[in-house]
């Protein structure tokens, strides 16, 4: 699976809070914070969301496994016939 990830800038953050009045303390503790949020949101999106390619590749393996069912369908028939022809042979 890709890996995608959010990024975060922190010195635009800081200079919009200091800018509305924050003092220092608020600034790094709501970029902290952010921070936090950042790493949380990047684990939920890396590990919930498929990518184009990674549905492609299902999509193969699925095509896949349904060709070797058929294949398989098919020789259970064919060893099925030829058990009844036999059957019937020996009646």
């Amino acid at each position: 699976m890709a890996h995608h990830t959010i990024t975060l800038d922190t010195f635009q953050q800081a200079q919009r809070l200091q800018k509305a009045g924050f003092t220092e303390n608020q600034v790094k503790a709501q970029i902290e914070n952010s921070k936090e949020q950042t790493i949380a949101i990047n684990g939920l999106i890396n590990d919930n969301l498929a990518t184009k390619q990674d549905i492609k590749e299902l999509e193969f393996k699925i095509t896949s496994m349904g060709y070797k069912i058929t294949i398989a369908t098919g020789l259970m028939i064919a060893a099925s016939i030829g058990v009844l022809n036999y059957l019937i042979k020996l009646h």
